[in-house]
């Protein structure tokens, strides 16, 4: 099977999320799956300390959101001492000249969602060019909680998403808790629009309510930790969608199976 992972970057300071970002696929990739990583190109992160280097043929196109043309870039490294390849979605306004979640003040950014929108879309256009059909897709954090929902609405007649299984690991609320009212009027792309959201998302759309529209498009969830909202596992739960509990430090044996699982192998 191969697998393909919208993570964490391995590449940000030393957190329990960014170790999952790396252990998570180096022990996956080690089973025997075939992996790619992609992950935002953060302010903090020193392009020329982690050799990233712009990919020519993936850059180039602008993504709308907020009726307004945002150019995608594209940047790749790769990770020392594992064959694990990185895929930075990059944007001067969204990404490289601004920190994670949070400003330098501690406060959350007006446009988290506007900038985890373009950075989903971002994404599927990426692995489009790359003519790289992944068999399941696992979004990871906040960042890629947008990419159920455009895999299954918009982006289901694509060749590389046809067939494609979705495993989303939900989170308690870290640095990213809530959403600006405008994060719903911008999720409109072909024929989405937030009346796809109505029965979960409110005008503040809160970190719970994101985590229940990716579960929504999801085909499994895994537990990130063991803090996540009790409200979202029964909604899970209410849809048949199957939920892997919080696994610990001991994941990869679990995880392959709740992959195979998800793929219709159980």
């Amino acid at each position: 099977m191969k697998a393909n992972k919208i993570l964490m970057s391995p590449f940000v300071p030393e957190t329990a999320d960014a170790n999952m970002g790396l252990e998570l696929p180096r022990q996956i990739q080690e089973g025997g799956h075939e992996i790619r990583i992609f992950t935002p190109k953060w302010g903090m992160i020193n392009e020329r300390r982690n050799q990233l280097h712009e990919v020519i043929r993936l850059s180039g196109m602008n993504i709308i959101v907020d009726e307004t043309d945002r150019p995608l870039i594209i940047k790749v490294a790769s990770v020392v001492q594992t064959r694990l390849q990185v895929y930075f979605i990059d944007n001067d306004d969204y990404f490289s000249r601004r920190q994670m979640a949070l400003d330098a003040d501690g406060a959350e950014y007006d446009d988290n969602g506007e900038r985890a929108i373009f950075f989903a879309r971002g994404v599927l256009e990426t692995v489009k060019k790359l003519r790289w059909i992944p068999d399941v897709i696992h979004c990871s954090g906040w960042m890629p909680a947008f990419a159920p929902l455009y895999i299954k609405k918009a982006y289901q007649h694509e060749p590389s998403f046809t067939d494609v299984k979705i495993v989303y690991s939900v989170s308690s609320p870290g640095k990213a808790t809530k959403f600006d009212k405008n994060t719903l009027s911008c999720v409109a792309f072909k024929d989405i629009s937030p009346k796809e959201l109505s029965d979960i998302a409110t005008e503040d759309f809160t970190h719970t309510e994101l985590m229940k529209m990716a579960t929504k498009y999801s085909d499994g969830i895994i537990l990130d930790d063991a803090g996540v909202d009790p409200s979202i596992v029964e909604y899970a739960e209410s849809r048949g969608i199957p939920v892997l509990g919080y696994q610990g430090e001991t994941f990869e044996e679990a995880y392959s199976q709740f992959y195979d699982k998800v793929m219709g192998g159980e």
